[in-house]
């Protein structure tokens, strides 16, 4: 059977990586870790990393997006991931502590932009391009109108 894995290239700290997304995921099931690399699962999805050195850094152009459902989730994950030097973007993006890049996203959001009313889905669509962390009270309010 054929599979894709994303394959992640770490600066010589894959051990505090996976023992990090380990803290932030629950589910997390670590296959193998050591100095040279790793095998984890975070919510079902398989990782593979390497202590590859300093090279290649990661960047925007991938993130991993994480699909939520209340505004307890949001800021669940948003804490956890923006911790000890990770850093807020817009629009529910983040980076880790690692440069990692993370999406943060309630259903709601792709509820309201996927509405017919375009009026309403623009209204949405305004006041999440004015957040950090998605805040879904702030959805209801611009979708109401």
């Amino acid at each position: 059977m054929t599979s894709i894995t994303p394959f992640l290239w770490f600066d010589n700290n894959v051990p505090e990586a996976v023992a990090f997304y380990k803290s932030v995921f629950p589910n997390a099931k670590v296959e193998t870790v050591n100095d040279f690399m790793a095998v984890f699962e975070l919510e079902g999805q398989r990782f593979n990393a390497l202590n590859g050195g300093p090279k290649y850094r990661f960047n925007e152009a991938v993130s991993f997006f994480i699909s939520v459902e209340t505004q307890e989730q949001v800021d669940y994950f948003w804490s956890r991931l923006t911790a000890d030097g990770g850093e807020e973007s817009r629009c529910g993006w983040l980076k880790d502590k690692f440069g990692l890049s993370w999406q943060v996203v309630p259903t709601a959001l792709g509820r309201y932009l996927g509405d017919p009313d375009r009026t309403k889905a623009g209204r949405v669509m305004h006041a999440m391009m004015q957040m950090k962390k998605i805040v879904i009270a702030d959805l209801d309010r611009a979708y109401a109108g």
